[in-house]
Formats: structure tokens, sequence, C-alpha cells
């Protein structure tokens, strides 16, 4: 009996699809004790934005979540995704606080690191492969992950070649990351034909989203054609800009007779679960219904439901919103001149973002974003295809030429962990705030303050009451 194994996405990539990670821990706690005996290949728990949304909004600490869901979910791999050298963020670290942040994420219970670069350099997961490995116990998996896109240099052989790349450097499992829903069945068939024949066994896996409603085909076709890990997402937070619902592929392929590994009344039981809680979210207005709807616009604009609803937003708030259609149009162009970046973040942003410039401003980089110039001078790494030639020179001179990103990444000096160190002083109680801090500075401090000064008041509580 053929065997397609699920990974469970509702509390990462789903809920931060749907509702921008807004989940506290405290709403799932009560079913990951059940979670545990469904059968998941993985449950996505950690990384991506989940990290930043813990201090910023949820006033939770990252670390403690992770250590929380290790101890409820014993029997179930834990999966994050990592965006290789920028680990949870927007710029490159240097390479010591890659491999804390790996030894600290692995030391505090994940099983396996979905490991990325935005424009599939894979010199800048080299290091965060590298530390996975050192780091490991024998749970542990490394999965090399490709940012997919279509564009005139992402041929079927490219992507075949990268795999094999991923295969040679050590990976463990590929993953096809699919971040804007646009792979179509076809193009899953003859891609995963061509790279389970140049991969052989290496176990492949399939993340997509439903933004364009291409998915669920998509899906099948993938697993008719040999993928072995498929991600979905609990039904009643599926759909839309989310993955497609676990118990929907869950019986699908058991009539074809392929065996997911679920246990069938503990899915529908976790379901059963978040159906309240999305319900809450959509009542809060935390959940706003156009997150579920399809919108097939992505399939010629090859534009992430995330990046589309940002930019809505940032145009409503410019009142700015009969713009749209030529910003929509524009972004596309500004792929293009940037040699085909695929749009994940950081990329998505920055692409997005130059292209609503060059509509309002109305002529074309007369503005160029700061994160658009270290792009083209090289800082987040080598682009898929060249760069357009006006661009270089108008951001780096006639004469200028890019820098290697690699170059200041390699530095192993210990002076971020020695200037956070400096900067919290007494607040740090473990080298987890200490790595929180480097990646996220501002919102760290707040919450370690915030965190002092709700243990003196609880201290004041205890002795007056004694």
């Amino acid at each position: 009996m053929k065997k397609v194994q699920i990974t469970e996405t509702v509390l990462r990539d789903a809920q931060q699809s749907l509702i921008a990670t807004r989940m506290p821990y405290a709403d799932y706690e009560g079913i990951l004790s059940e979670m545990d005996k469904a059968g998941y290949y993985s449950v996505e728990c950690w990384g991506g934005a989940t990290f930043d949304s813990c201090l910023r909004y949820l006033n939770e600490d990252p670390w403690e979540r992770l250590r929380n869901l290790r101890k409820n979910l014993p029997n179930t791999r834990l999966q994050m995704l990592l965006r290789g050298q920028n680990l949870l963020g927007y710029k490159h670290y240097h390479d010591d606080v890659v491999e804390k942040f790996i030894e600290l994420s692995i030391k505090n219970g994940i099983d396996v690191i979905r490991i990325f670069d935005a424009l599939n350099d894979f010199r800048n997961i080299k290091t965060a492969l590298e530390s996975t490995k050192k780091y490991a116990n024998e749970r542990t998996i490394a999965s090399g992950c490709i940012s997919y896109t279509q564009s005139p240099v992402h041929t079927v052989d490219k992507y075949i070649e990268m795999c094999k790349e991923l295969q040679s450097m050590g990976f463990d499992t590929i993953c096809l990351k699919d971040m804007a829903g646009t792979m179509t069945p076809y193009e899953a068939e003859h891609l995963i034909k061509g790279i389970k024949d140049a991969v052989g066994d290496m176990p492949l896996i399939l993340h997509t989203h439903c933004t364009t409603g291409m998915a669920y085909m998509t899906i099948t076709k993938a697993v008719e054609s040999g993928i072995d890990v498929i991600d979905c997402a609990t039904s009643c937070l599926s759909g839309g800009t989310s993955q497609p619902s676990t118990e929907t592929m869950f019986y699908a392929f058991q009539q074809y007779g392929m065996d997911c590994g679920l246990d069938e009344e503990v899915i529908n039981k976790v379901n059963d679960f978040f159906k309240p809680l999305k319900q809450k979210y959509v009542d809060n207005g935390t959940l706003n219904p156009k997150s579920l709807s399809t919108d097939a616009q992505a399939l010629v604009y090859k534009v992430p439901g995330g990046m589309l609803s940002n930019m809505i937003a940032n145009l409503t708030d410019m009142h700015a919103m009969d713009k749209f259609e030529a910003a929509l149009l524009e972004i596309p162009a500004v792929r293009a001149d940037l040699g085909y970046p695929p749009l994940v973040t950081p990329l998505s942003q920055m692409v997005g973002n130059q292209a609503v410039t060059n509509v309002l401003i109305g002529e074309r980089y007369k503005n160029i974003s700061k994160e658009v110039k270290n792009y083209i001078k090289g800082e987040y790494g080598i682009a898929p295809a060249p760069v357009s030639a006006e661009l270089v020179e108008k951001v780096l001179g006639a004469d200028g030429t890019p820098v290697d990103c690699r170059d200041e990444d390699q530095k192993r000096t210990g002076e971020d962990f020695a200037a956070a160190k400096e900067a919290l002083g007494d607040l740090a109680r473990s080298e987890e705030d200490i790595m929180s801090y480097i990646c996220y500075p501002d919102q760290t401090l707040k919450f370690l303050k915030d965190r002092k000064a709700q243990e003196e008041n609880e201290a004041v509580y205890t002795i007056e009451e004694m």
C-alpha cells in the first residue's frame, strides 16, 4: 500500500496565513494531548512569524511556548520554518548566531527544521544545515527547502538541479515550498517525477496554499507522481490563504488505497476543538473572511495571499486604492527587473512595496527603497537571473561591484552576544533571552521588562498576604 504522510500546520502556517499568527498558546493547549495521538508526520508549530508574534502581540516567551509544546506532544515530531541565514527575521545574521539559535531550538524541543532561502541561494542555508547536523539527536530531521515560483529562468531542469544540490549537501528531506499556491497539477506531475528520478528514495515534501484554488488538484497529482509528505491544516482553518484540509485529503487518499497513518477519530476531534476558536476569531475581527476566499489573480501575478492583503491594506491607509490595479500590474515588471526572485519573505515585501512606490510617484524607480538597494548590492545573495543593468548602475554607479553576502555572515566574533548581554543586564536569565534580543531587540526588551515588573508585583502581593 502506498503511503503518504501529512504534516499538520494549524499551529503555525495555517494560523499565520489566516489570522496573522495571533493564536495564543493558551487557546490551543487543551487539544495538544489529543493531537499527539493523531499520527501526523509532524506538527508545524514554531518558526516563521510565531517568534515575532509571541513577543510583539501575545506577551509570550516563544521559547517557553516551544518547551510547553514539547511537553504536551512527546510522541510527535515538532517542526519549525527557518529562513536560513535570516533565521526568523529580515536580515542576515553572523554564523555564530545562526548556530546558537539552532542549538537552542533543538535543545528546547524542535525535531524538524525546514530551512529555506528566499533566493534559493544555498550558500545562505549551509550554516543552518551544518548546525542542525552538529546538534542533532535521534529525532532531528534537516529539511532542505526550495522556494517555488514560475519565471523564464525557473524551469523543471533548474529545480531538479537544485534538488540534487540539496541532496549532495546532506539534507535528510527536500520540500517544495509553493508559498503563493501557483503550482498547477501539470507542473506538479512533471516536476515531481523528474525530481524523484534524480534523487531516488529521498523523501520529498510538498507545501502549498489554497490561495488560487489549485492546491487540492495539485496535491492529488503530486501524490500520484511520488510525493511522500504533504502539508495540510485541520479543516475549519484550511482553505483560502491556508493549506488544504487534513481530513479531506485523508478521506480522499483512503479511497485510493493510500495510508496516511492518521487516526480518523482523533483528527475529527482536533477539528471540533478548533471550530469554536475559529468562530471567536471571526467574531472579534481577527479572521477576515476574505482570507478564506479564492483569488486566481495570483496565477497571473504570482503574488502570495499575504502579500496581496498587505498591499491592499497599505493602499487603503494611503487612500490610494484607485492605484491597486496599476500596482498589481507593476509587480511582475519589478520582479523581472530584479532577476525574478521568488515572492517569499522578505522578497515579497520588497518587490510589492517598490511596485506601489513606482505607481504612486508616477515614475519608475525615482525612489528605491533601502532594502531593494541592499538586494541589488548583493547583500541578500545571488539573484536567480541578472538584475536590470539600468538599476544596477543607478544603485552601484557605473563601476560599482556587488558585494558577497557571505563575507559578513561568516564572522564569528561573539560581538552580537556580548552586546545583547550588556544591553539586557539582569533582565536576561538564559541564553534563550539573549537570543530573543538578538533577533528582536525592541520587542524582547519590552517583554523582559514587563516580565520583571509582573514578578515584582506578584512578590509584593505575596508579602502583603503573609
